[in-house]
């Protein structure tokens, strides 16, 4: 089951920039925003009682991960720091992209913040919330009228 999130041009400008990056990528020609590219993998879902939101951060350091609920927004941000064991590295390749980065999500109706639970493990960060009972799916059903042929319209 999926949440509907508000639509933010944004997002689809982020995307763009990435796959514009990979295009370029493809023919040689490297990165047009490294920065923009720069956009952990995520993924929210129902766990039971339980909403589960999990952020893909690889060599990530869980002192360099800030997690913040603003207007029911979910932010993870944080850095992904370069470590290199000298000053000239010959590298042939680099795909892995460092520097800052930023997640945002619409949290669903009735999540507190204050209870969302941080645990960073294995390269992945899961946040944790219980889901309000309120909020449980519910089938409701809607009676559908033929309309008889030559019958005259309902007034709205």
């Amino acid at each position: 089951m999926g949440f509907l999130e508000k639509w933010n041009p944004s997002n689809d400008l982020e995307r763009l920039r990435h796959e514009f990056d990979d295009l370029l990528e493809r023919f040689g020609v490297g990165q047009a925003w490294p920065a923009a590219s720069n956009r952990p993998a995520i993924e929210s879902s129902i766990d039971g009682d339980k909403f589960v939101v999990r952020v893909d951060l690889p060599g990530v350091d869980p002192k360099n991960i800030n997690v913040q609920v603003v207007n029911g927004i979910l932010t993870v941000t944080g850095t992904r720091e370069e470590k290199r064991e000298s000053d000239k590295p010959s590298l042939f390749r680099c795909e892995i992209r460092y520097g800052s980065f930023e997640r945002s999500i619409s949290l669903p109706e009735g999540i507190k913040a204050e209870n969302l639970n941080a645990v960073h493990h294995d390269g992945v960060l899961e946040l944790t919330a219980p889901m309000p009972k309120e909020s449980a799916a519910k089938a409701i059903k809607i009676q559908v009228e033929e309309k008889k042929p030559g019958s005259p319209k309902k007034p709205a």
